[in-house]
């Protein structure tokens, strides 16, 4: 390549001025991974004080500036702020005209694909959405967190190249997703992730109540043989009363969680009922116990073929 050639960020992004808008838990910590792989963060936005704590602690030395100017000092933004919040700030970015013709304007938020960016592409602007699918602390441990992250990659086919550049220098891996389908893409993380961290809450709430003086610890390597079974095995890795069709213990769930923690009942009778479908579908419950299971899970009291006991059958009860 000739040595006065400048890079086409359509190629591959070279060193680049990076700023951010939305000092919140991811925004530091992508610009500081970028500035591992040699680009320069030069200017960050914030608005609370934890805001400002946590820019100072992942990009010292880079000043807070509005938002306006993190634009005017940066090739690439970081717009890392609530996805509802997202529009209305591209929009405003783009009316005062703080957006500039070739600059890389990067969206982090899992729901948009680059449609939503139509205002600053106007503008001239090069847009790519990337989104982490990582669970963010707000601290330097995140960083480390992002080597083999994957990344929701959408961006216009010219830019395909640049946006997985990007996410290969932060240690992620790209995943292309299409702009129709960030939405399903987003609800399908949010599920996974944003639920099992409220399973997980209840689960340890339960048993503190039952005496359990650790339930970290107790639960640390179930869940994590779980979680291990599930993402290689799918479906089979399926265990407990449910999957085995043992209306009479999970009676004594249900009755005992009304006793003692109702508001808890409605998220276990619906996942029960989720569980005990993908059993049946997968050939793992039995059809002729799904009966007194399914009318346990719809109000009802198992029937002579329940087990009755809190141990279950084969296998036991804790799993």
């Amino acid at each position: 390549m000739n040595a006065s050639h400048q890079p086409d960020p359509r190629e591959r992004p070279a060193r680049l001025t990076v700023g951010v808008v939305g000092a919140g838990r991811v925004g530091p910590a992508l610009a500081a991974s970028l500035q591992l792989a040699g680009h320069r963060p030069v200017a960050v936005s914030g608005v609370s004080d934890t805001s400002v704590r946590r820019a100072a602690a992942l990009l010292p030395d880079v000043p807070l500036v509005p938002p306006a100017d993190v634009l005017d000092r940066a090739d690439l933004v970081l717009l890392t702020v609530p996805d509802d919040a997202l529009p209305g700030l591209v929009e405003g970015l783009a009316e005062t005209g703080a957006v500039r013709p070739g600059q890389l304007l990067v969206h982090t938020s899992g729901r948009h694909g680059t449609k939503v960016l139509e205002p600053a592409l106007r503008a001239g602007a090069l847009p790519l959405a990337l989104h982490p699918a990582m669970t963010f602390t707000g601290t330097p441990v995140d960083v480390q967190r992002l080597a083999g992250c994957a990344f929701g990659v959408t961006a216009p086919e010219e830019l395909r190249l640049a946006a997985e550049a990007l996410v290969i220098e932060m240690g992620g891996e790209p995943e292309w997703i299409a702009e129709e389908m960030r939405p399903l893409y987003h609800a399908a993380l949010a599920l996974g992730a944003n639920h099992l961290v409220t399973l997980v809450a209840e689960s340890m709430d339960l048993l503190r109540a039952a005496g359990v003086a650790a339930p970290d610890r107790m639960l640390g390597p179930l869940l994590g043989a779980a979680l291990d079974n599930a993402l290689r095995s799918g479906d089979a890795a399926l265990t407990g009363p449910v999957a085995r069709g043992d209306a009479g213990t999970v009676a004594a769930h249900v009755a005992e969680l009304r006793a003692h923690a109702p508001q808890t009942v409605p998220g276990y009778l619906a996942m029960a009922r989720a569980t005990a479908d993908r059993a049946l579908a997968h050939g793992l419950l039995k059809p002729e116990l799904a009966e007194d299971l399914l009318g346990v899970l719809s109000g009802g009291v198992p029937g002579a073929g329940g087990t009755g006991g809190p141990g279950g059958t084969e296998g036991g009860s804790s799993r």
